[in-house]
């Protein structure tokens, strides 16, 4: 199996060098058919276009055909976060404060490895989140196993596109064959 921290240190260059972040490498699937997942973002807009898509998927393509860090095939897949993104960095917790989380330990903390609720921000290497009927909770991010946000009305908002051309006209299609009745 591939390190992922080294899969990391290669391809971030990659990605600064197309003027984006890099916000998640993982391998995905299983042996028999493994999917090698970048995520990135333009640090500016925390989206990703097509175009950006296209340009770090060709670059990556290159850079890891010649550097052939992974001993076996695998395919790969070059997207944005999405709205309900992962929170990967100390940073997104700051980056997202005032939206919904939910975050996973990789072990209990005082007998809990679940926790959502709004986003507080951080203090040092901690993640602050606001667990209804519990209050304010502090996470280590390095015991943060895995987090995300959780879509609601005030994401989507946040998290806008570009541009919505094309977003309010109706294509119509109308299906042409014929259907028997009986």
């Amino acid at each position: 199996m591939a390190d992922i921290a080294e899969l990391t240190k290669l391809i971030a260059p990659a990605a600064e060098a197309e003027g984006l972040a890099l916000v998640r490498v993982k391998l995905i699937g299983g042996k028999s058919d493994p999917t090698l997942q970048v995520m990135a973002e333009d640090p500016k807009t925390r989206q990703l276009t097509l175009d950006d898509c296209a340009r770090l998927s060709r670059r990556l393509s290159d850079l890891l055909d010649d550097a052939d860090p992974i001993d076996h095939a695998y395919r790969l897949e070059v997207s944005s976060p999405g709205i309900d993104r992962p929170l990967t960095r100390l940073s997104d917790f700051d980056d997202w404060k005032d939206h919904e989380a939910r975050i996973a330990l990789a072990e209990p903390l005082n007998g809990r490895k679940q926790y959502s609720g709004a986003l507080l921000g951080t203090e040092g290497e901690t993640v602050l989140v606001d667990v209804p009927g519990q209050g304010p909770v502090g996470l280590p991010f390095a015991a943060i196993h895995s987090a995300k946000l959780v879509m609601t009305d005030r994401l989507i908002g946040a998290t806008a596109p570009l541009s919505a051309e094309g977003a309010d006209e109706i294509f119509e299609t109308h299906d042409t064959t014929e259907t028997e009745e009986d």
